[in-house]
């Protein structure tokens, strides 16, 4: 299995020369407009298989997976909601003759070589969310989203371990919307703390840093260094990281 990173959160995977895509994204305004040049790549055509953590624009792309789902392929995503948040990729899958699928916690879909299990996790925005353990090959990989911490992780060590890889969300990211008031001032995302703790409970070989690199949004804010802080809560729980460019692809 070989994943290569397509910036912030999204994944894609290659097993036997087929691929599916996680949290591809082309475009996640309102956040595309603060994140680096070159953070978001595009994916090779002919994915079989798109699969959605949740419906925030920075995680749903509906038209870029238009352009990138092979003939026949499908999209996982979790249950239909229409907040603040998700209503605009609502619109956009329904607007578009995508095959859709909804998947339930511990749900497992075959798509060619490829197990996909959706198992729980809790969005900081209240909205709904999975995350995804995929396995081919003999590997498995799990994908955090932008989850924040809980207590699903033993459980989701229990029946899907051993994991190759835990791709985990790191920014610990305040938010301040105005569909959210009073605001909160505790993380909405994992802290990069939290990640490595989150690895360490899950068992994953490696744990590899994803959604992280926001600058200059006040209503959006993330730990400082959030890279420097992983690496040092890394060796206080005696978990390897390994942190992977958008672009950059990775052998598990």
């Amino acid at each position: 299995m070989r994943v290569r990173r397509l910036g912030w959160a999204g994944l894609e995977i290659e097993s036997d020369g087929q691929t599916v895509v996680i949290d591809l994204v082309a475009e996640a305004k309102p956040l595309s407009s603060v994140l680096p040049e070159g953070a978001l790549l595009p994916a090779r055509p002919g994915a079989m298989a798109a699969l959605c953590t949740h419906l925030h624009s920075d995680h749903a792309d509906p038209a870029a997976i238009e352009q990138v789902l092979a003939e026949g392929g499908v999209v996982l995503r979790p249950k239909e909601t229409n907040t603040a948040w998700t209503v605009q990729a609502e619109m956009c899958f329904a607007a578009r003759s995508l095959t859709v699928r909804i998947v339930q916690d511990w749900e497992t879909v075959t798509v060619g070589p490829f197990g996909i299990t959706a198992v729980p996790s809790v969005d900081g925005l209240g909205d709904p969310q999975v995350n995804w353990v995929v396995a081919a090959g003999g590997r498995r990989v799990f994908h955090g989203g932008d989850t924040v911490f809980h207590g699903y992780w033993w459980e989701i060590a229990d029946r899907c371990g051993p994991l190759d890889a835990a791709f985990l969300p790191i920014n610990g990211a305040t938010v301040n919307f105005p569909h959210l008031q009073p605001a909160s001032p505790l993380p909405a995302v994992l802290t990069p703390e939290q990640a490595v703790v989150a690895g360490m409970i899950l068992d994953a070989r490696h744990v590899i840093p994803i959604h992280y690199g926001i600058e200059g949004q006040p209503a959006y804010v993330e730990v400082d260094d959030p890279i420097e802080s992983l690496h040092i809560a890394a060796k206080q729980y005696g978990v390897d990281i390994l942190v992977a460019e958008p672009g950059v692809e990775i052998s598990v």
